[in-house]
């Protein structure tokens, strides 16, 4: 008797860097490379699973290729959650590892010293000076459950200020607050390498970006069995 073909599960990787221009040649962003997330990618794509990744045109680590690979181009937090959006067949996704640095902060308006809104394409440079105007930006993580509602979702919470336990405690509010699955916690605050947090408290700890892609990975397949 013919049997149906396995369908590979498949998964959402976000990475690199979120961009907030202030004019058509300078923007603001952050140090990522989006390395994590293409490895992420990868290593995904070796346990058989599909995957969407959706890359930063800032990242500067080289985009993951394969068959089974869909890549995604986004510069702008606006733009990424566009396309998060519109992506089709949403109910298909099984986990979504949200690993993107997105901005914070845009630039919402551009002054003079004197407080006057200006607009161009390229601000002067003879310019005595610029004010930028920051406003916080939409988080796209707690709209994650609602467009991939059969998804587990995984934040990330880089902190450099404080302790591990402060930052600890920030990677359980990320869940609480976010219906999140897992939140990978790290930085300065947490210390070397990863921590992995449930929901339930528990934490596993890993040192390297290769061991964090090799559970993160295992852990997914998990979910949806043999």
């Amino acid at each position: 008797m013919a049997t149906t073909p396995r369908h590979a599960p498949l998964a959402i990787v976000t990475c690199g860097p979120g961009v907030s221009p202030i004019d058509s040649v300078r923007r603001i962003s952050n140090f990522s490379t989006g390395e994590l997330g293409v490895r992420l990618s990868e290593c995904l794509l070796e346990h058989g699973w599909d995957v969407v990744c959706f890359r930063s045109t800032a990242s500067t680590y080289p985009a993951p290729n394969s068959s089974r690979l869909r890549l995604e181009a986004f510069t702008t937090n606006e733009e990424l959650e566009e396309k998060l959006q519109l992506l089709e067949n949403a109910e298909d996704v099984r986990v979504v590892f949200h690993a993107a640095a997105l901005s914070d902060f845009i630039v919402s308006q551009v002054l003079s010293l004197e407080g006057e809104p200006l607009e161009s394409l390229k601000f002067s440079s003879r310019l005595p000076g610029l004010n930028l105007i920051l406003t916080p930006a939409r988080k796209i993580l707690p709209q994650l459950p609602q467009l991939f509602p059969m998804a587990r979702v995984i934040g990330w919470k880089f902190e450099l200020e404080g302790d591990q336990a402060l930052a600890l405690l920030r990677g359980a509010d990320q869940i609480r607050e976010n219906g999140a699955a897992l939140c990978v916690v790290n930085g300065a605050a947490f210390g070397d390498g990863y921590g992995i947090l449930t929901p339930q408290g528990a934490l596993t700890k890993m040192l390297t970006r290769s061991d964090l892609c090799t559970w993160l990975s295992r852990w997914a397949t998990s979910l949806v069995g043999p």
